[in-house]
Formats: C-alpha cells, sequence, structure tokens
C-alpha cells in the first residue's frame, strides 16, 4: 500500500463537503507516502452536451473550476503532493469512477451530504451511487473532518469484521501497515437480536458469538500481525458504536454486504446502523477487491 505510485483520489466540491473530503484523502495519502489527485467534475452539459457548445460558457465554467481547485491546493500547501483535474461525465460518481481507474487509485473519498450532523456521516446522491457501483474501496469523510490536523495523520484503523473477515480483514492489515497505524478489530456480531428474547440470553449469545468472530479474525491474520480485539455491546447497533472509544484520527473499515455483487460495493445493514453514530470516516471495501489493496 505505501509502495511508489500509490495514489488516493479525492471527488472535490467547493463547499465543506469537499474540504471535508479533501482534508480526509490529504491525511491519508500524506500518512502513506502517496499522490493525492484532486478531482472536480461538471457534467457533461457545461461542455455542450447535445447542443452546440458555447466557447465562452464552457471557458467560463472551467476556469472558475480550476480557481476552485487552486484554492483548494493552496490550503494543502506542501503537506501532500497532489495533482488537480477537471473531468466531465454525466454524474459526479461516475466521473470520479473512471478517474479513479484511470489513475489506478487505490482509494476515492467522497463527502457527506448538506443537512448532515456535525461529526456524522451522511449518505448523499454521489456516496449513495458509489457505494453501488464502485469496484474501488470508497472512504466517506463525515462532516468536520477538515478540523482534523492533516499532521495527526492516522491514529487507529478499526476494522469491523462480521461473519466472513474476508476482504476487509485483508484491506485493513494492509492499510494499518501503510499508515503505520495500530490495528483494532471490531465485532458487532450479533448485537441486534429480535426485540422480546430474554435480556440474558441476548447478552450471553452476543458475547459467544462476538468472541467466536475475533478468535478466528485473529487466527487469520499474517503472521507477525497483532491487533487488538474488541466486543461491542449494547442492544442495537447503534448504542454499541457509541459506547465504544474513538480516536479523532481514526478510521473505521466494514467489508460489503453479501449481496454485493463480486468486486463491487454494497453497503449493508449493519454499516448503514454503525454510520448513524460513527464519529469518524467510513471506509467501505468491496467483496472482492478489482486489485489487492496495496
Amino acid at each position: 500500500m505505501s509502495e511508489p505510485g500509490r495514489r488516493i483520489l479525492v471527488g472535490y466540491t467547493a463547499d465543506d463537503a469537499g474540504a471535508d473530503a479533501l482534508a480526509l484523502g490529504a491525511r491519508i495519502a500524506a500518512a502513506s507516502e502517496a499522490l493525492l489527485e484532486v478531482v472536480m467534475v461538471l457534467p457533461i452539459e457545461a461542455r455542450g452536451g447535445v447542443v452546440p457548445p458555447d466557447p465562452g460558457y464552457e471557458r467560463h465554467v472551467k476556469e472558475r473550476s480550476r480557481g476552485w481547485l487552486a484554492e483548494a491546493s493552496a490550503s494543502l500547501g506542501d503537506t501532500v503532493p497532489q495533482s488537480l483535474h477537471i473531468r466531465y461525465a454525466a454524474s459526479f460518481a461516475a466521473g470520479l469512477l473512471d478517474a479513479a481507474h484511470e489513475f489506478d487509485a487505490s482509494l476515492i473519498v467522497v463527502g457527506t451530504a448538506r443537512g448532515g450532523l456535525f461529526g456524522r456521516t451522511r449518505i448523499g446522491s454521489v456516496a449513495d451511487e458509489l457505494l453501488h457501483s464502485s469496484d474501488v474501496p470508497v472512504a466517506l469523510a463525515p462532516s468536520g473532518a477538515r478540523e482534523v490536523p492533516i499532521a495527526q495523520g492516522v491514529t487507529r484503523i478499526t476494522a469491523a469484521v462480521g461473519t466472513t473477515p474476508g476482504a476487509v480483514l485483508d484491506s485493513s492489515v494492509a492499510l494499518a501497515a501503510a499508515l503505520h497505524a495500530p490495528l483494532r478489530l471490531l465485532s458487532l456480531v450479533p448485537v441486534d437480536l429480535p426485540a422480546g428474547v430474554d435480556t440474558g440470553l441476548v447478552e450471553l449469545t452476543s458475547a459467544v458469538g462476538a468472541q467466536r468472530v475475533l478468535d478466528e479474525a485473529r487466527a487469520a491474520l499474517p503472521a507477525g500481525v497483532d491487533a487488538t480485539a474488541t466486543v461491542a455491546t449494547g442492544d442495537t447497533i447503534e448504542e454499541s458504536v457509541k459506547a465504544l472509544d474513538w480516536h479523532a484520527g481514526e478510521l473505521v473499515l466494514v467489508g460489503s454486504s453479501r449481496l454485493a455483487a463480486p468486486t463491487r460495493l454494497f453497503l449493508g445493514s449493519t454499516a448503514s446502523k454503525m454510520l448513524r453514530e460513527l464519529p469518524v470516516p467510513l471506509i467501505v471495501v468491496p467483496r472482492t477487491s478489482r486489485k489487492t489493496e496495496r
């Protein structure tokens, strides 16, 4: 993951969400010595669409976008190597995915939708489209991510392991190594049980099942890799997430739902519930990566 040529792609917009995505992408890129590819996607209509293009309008849109990108770049200073791009596409998500393939990026970073609570992630149309079509891991920057100093780096990687850790375990090990960050294995299984079940049975079932998952995950770690293990407790996923300790510089990895097509993302119900209370960025990993996480 830290080898020369690694690239982190940021989907930039000239607003707070874009600033959050840029800051998170820069923090990850700086910690892993990667190149930051900052991409602003413009609608095809800005290029004339199906009608004859207006050179003056196209020039105006492009110059304005270049100005926004220049401001974004200036805000980062020389903290991380970066490259700025303007792309045209039918949708913002499609443009980002095309650019990720073009640059062979290992991660796409986007911001939260408007109206989300500070410190939380609200999935908008761009993130939603990526989470149903991307074969590249996607990082969701919560509102306020721009407040975390780039120099803080990444202080911990938490891998939310399910009944079959698979790709998320491999990716979290690689990411932790590249970012020189400690790894924490987190089990949230099976916290949500049907209402009305005896409380004692819920606690016992949760503890036994979660510990089994963690034991299997730790056993699957490569030789020489160590990780702490935590069982989340609570009557719901949301309560479990709230009860855990979180670092300001932490990243959480989750795998795609089993409903996801091979090499594609699909945010499962557990991850969706985590997002409601998760105060740190979330990275969603495809079921099987288009390429192995470096």
